[in-house]
């Protein structure tokens, strides 16, 4: 009997000082702060709809933290998806959906991450994608 493991999902917003077309490359963009391949130790990063990506983090103490995932949609300046896979997923693959809306002269950034198991590992990536959605907001203000 396979037991069923509660579930929890996540949504963040952030202000990005710049259009949809620049936050949605960005987002994409290895050398850019505030992405989850920017932090990475190692990368593979294919994307298109079906790439693959791998990256790797390193923490503080030295552990190995490897994110796998493939991009489902691709949809410029609109919206980025993938899969999501780590040790804090505990083998769940969880969806990764970052959006970007035109507000003006800014763009609304919203992160939704869904499927995380509901325990510290899951409500853990709440912190993870906080800060880097700061580095990346921060990125953009230190630009304009």
């Amino acid at each position: 009997m396979k037991l069923e493991m509660k579930t929890i999902d996540l949504e963040l917003t952030r202000t990005i000082p710049a259009s949809p077309q620049e936050a949605f490359d960005g987002w994409l963009d290895p050398q850019c702060p505030g992405t989850p391949w920017n932090v990475a130790a190692k990368l593979v990063l294919d994307a298109k709809v079906d790439g693959l990506f791998y990256w790797l983090f390193i923490n503080e103490a030295g552990a190995e933290k490897p994110h796998y995932g493939r991009f489902t949609i691709l949809d410029r300046p609109l919206k980025v998806q993938y899969t999501w896979m780590s040790l804090h997923t505990r083998g769940l693959e969880s969806l990764v959906t970052v959006t970007f809306q035109k507000q003006g002269e800014v763009t609304l950034l919203t992160l939704r991450h869904e499927n995380l198991p509901d325990d510290e590992y899951g409500r853990g990536h709440e912190k993870g994608w906080g800060y880097l959605l700061s580095q990346f907001a921060d990125h953009f203000s230190e630009r304009s």
